[in-house]
């Protein structure tokens, strides 16, 4: 009975390593993504429920700087917004970042600090 428990025991440990290494880290199949092409947001607007946060994906090997704000005219215009959370994260390439979570209702705007016209739309309903 011993050597069952125990092989069963291992076999749960092999799976769950498994599956761990199959996703390789990977976010982009997690709820609420969004991903960064090279100079767009896909999509460029998302809508997600208070209480939830957004992924945002490089999936690129280059930089991106998302901020609060947005890009105006090929200016770019900071903002600060009630009840968006701060943010000022830099992806160096083919990487992913948790933004949020979103506690309060609105509409919420990001872009990329290094890219013109790279404007992403949070809607948390």
């Amino acid at each position: 009975m011993k050597k069952l428990i125990a092989l069963l025991l291992l076999c749960c440990t092999v799976a769950t390593l498994f599956a761990a290494c199959a996703t390789g880290g990977n976010t982009s199949n997690l709820p609420n993504s969004v991903h960064m092409k090279e100079l767009t947001f896909e999509p460029a607007s998302i809508t997600i429920h208070k209480g939830e946060k957004v992924n945002i994906v490089n999936d690129v090997s280059m930089v991106h700087v998302v901020a609060n704000g947005t890009w105006q005219d090929n200016t770019a215009k900071a903002l600060t917004e009630n009840g968006a959370p701060q943010v000022n994260v830099q992806f160096n390439g083919n990487d992913s970042q948790a933004v949020g979570p979103f506690n309060t209702a609105g509409t919420f705007h990001f872009y990329c600090t290094v890219h013109p016209g790279m404007n992403l739309t949070v809607v948390v309903k």
